[in-house]
C-alpha cells in the first residue's frame, strides 16, 4: 500500500477512533464528554447507599478519565451500588492507598501532550516507588482495576502491569484488513464492535460473568478497539478473550500507521483478566470506553456502556467491582 493511501487510513482511522475508543490527537479527544443522562438501573444494590468499599479513581497521572469528566457514569454507577466515589490526586504510596478499599486506574497518560509528541518507548506514567507501593497495598489485601487502552496508554501503564505478571501491548487491537482493502473497507473493518460472546469463546466462564445469579448473569460484552495482553503467573483466569484473526498493530507513534508498523496476530490474546496476588485482587482490562458512558462529535453518537450492543456493559463493569470486593467470589 502506497505512503499516500497509508496516510488516508491513519486519517479515516482516527475519525473513526472518535466512535470506537479514545481519540487520536487532542482536537478529537475534546469531542468526547460524559453522558449525563446515562443512568442504568441498579435493581439490586450490594452495599446500602454510602456504605460500601471506599472505592478511589487515580487522577494524578494525567489520566484521561476523570470521576467529573469521561469516567463520570462509571463513579455514578458504582455509587448507586453503594460504594463511597473519590477522587485520588495524589501519587500513590502507603499512605493514599490507606483512605482506599479498591483502587481504580483507568487510561493514566505519562503526560499531558498530543501522543504523536511522545518519545518511544512510552515512558511509565508511575514510578517505581509508586508501583512498590501499590503491588505491597494488592499483596497484604488489597484490590486494583487497572485499565489501559491503546498505545500511548497501554505503554504508560507497562510497567505497573508487569509487577502484577500482565504484558502489556503498546499498540492496538484490530481485526485483520484483507490484502488490498480499500480506505472505506479498512476504515469500516476496524470500526466494527468488538463483541465478547460466550458461544464463541472470547467471553469465559468467570464470577464476573456469571454474576450473583442468573439475573446477573453476561452473555455479551462489547468493547472499543483497545489493547491485546497477556498474563502469566498462578491464579489466573481470562475473562475477555480476542476472536481469532485479530493483529495488533504497533506503530512507532500513536494513529501513524504506513508499511512498516510492526504487526503480529494477538488471536487469543486477552482485553480481560483477572489474577490474586497474595491477599489482594487485580482485575486488567486492554479497553476503558466500554466502562463509560460518553458522547462524541457534534451528532452526539453514544460511546461505552451507552451504545449498542453494549447494554450489559454495565452490569459487567457492576460485576467486575463485585469480584474485586468479593461480593462474588469470596474468598
Amino acid at each position: 500500500m502506497s505512503a499516500i493511501v497509508w496516510t488516508k487510513v491513519r486519517v479515516m482511522i482516527a475519525v473513526f477512533a472518535v466512535l470506537a475508543g479514545v481519540g487520536a490527537a487532542s482536537t478529537l479527544q475534546a469531542q468526547q464528554v460524559p453522558d449525563k443522562d446515562f443512568k442504568p438501573p441498579v435493581p439490586r444494590p450490594a452495599f446500602a447507599e454510602g456504605k460500601g468499599p471506599r472505592l478511589c479513581l487515580d487522577e494524578a497521572h494525567h489520566n484521561f478519565h476523570t470521576l467529573d469528566n469521561r469516567f463520570w457514569a462509571f463513579g455514578e454507577l458504582a455509587r448507586r451500588d453503594g460504594y463511597r466515589v473519590a477522587p485520588s490526586r495524589s501519587a500513590i504510596s502507603a499512605a493514599s492507598l490507606g483512605a482506599c478499599d479498591l483502587f481504580v486506574i483507568s487510561n493514566a497518560q505519562w503526560s499531558a501532550i498530543e501522543w504523536d509528541q511522545y518519545p518511544t518507548p512510552t515512558p511509565s506514567a508511575f514510578t517505581s516507588a509508586e508501583i512498590s507501593a501499590l503491588k505491597a497495598w494488592v499483596e497484604n489485601g488489597g484490590r486494583l482495576l487497572l485499565i489501559a487502552d491503546h498505545m500511548p496508554l497501554a505503554g504508560a501503564a507497562m510497567e505497573l502491569a508487569a509487577a502484577f505478571g500482565a504484558t502489556f501491548t503498546d499498540g492496538f487491537a484490530y481485526p485483520v484488513v484483507p490484502a488490498g482493502a480499500t480506505d472505506a473497507r479498512t476504515a469500516q473493518t476496524r470500526n466494527a464492535p468488538t463483541l465478547f460472546e460466550p458461544t464463541n469463546g472470547t467471553l469465559a466462564a468467570h464470577p464476573i460473568t456469571r454474576g450473583r445469579d442468573s439475573t446477573e448473569r453476561i452473555t455479551r460484552v462489547r468493547s472499543f478497539t483497545g489493547q491485546a495482553f497477556r498474563v502469566t503467573g498462578t491464579a489466573t483466569a481470562p475473562v475477555m478473550v480476542l476472536p481469532q484473526g485479530y493483529e495488533s498493530l504497533e506503530p512507532r507513534y500513536a494513529w501513524t500507521f504506513d508499511a512498516t508498523t510492526k504487526r503480529r496476530d494477538v488471536s487469543g490474546w486477552l482485553q480481560g483478566a483477572t489474577r490474586r496476588v497474595g491477599r489482594g485482587r487485580v482485575a486488567f482490562f486492554g479497553e476503558a470506553a466500554m466502562f463509560s458512558a460518553q458522547v462524541t462529535g457534534p451528532q452526539k453518537r453514544p460511546m461505552g456502556m451507552n451504545a449498542e450492543l453494549a447494554e450489559q456493559n454495565p452490569q459487567f463493569a457492576l460485576n467486575t467491582l463485585h469480584w474485586l470486593s468479593g461480593v462474588i467470589d469470596p474468598e
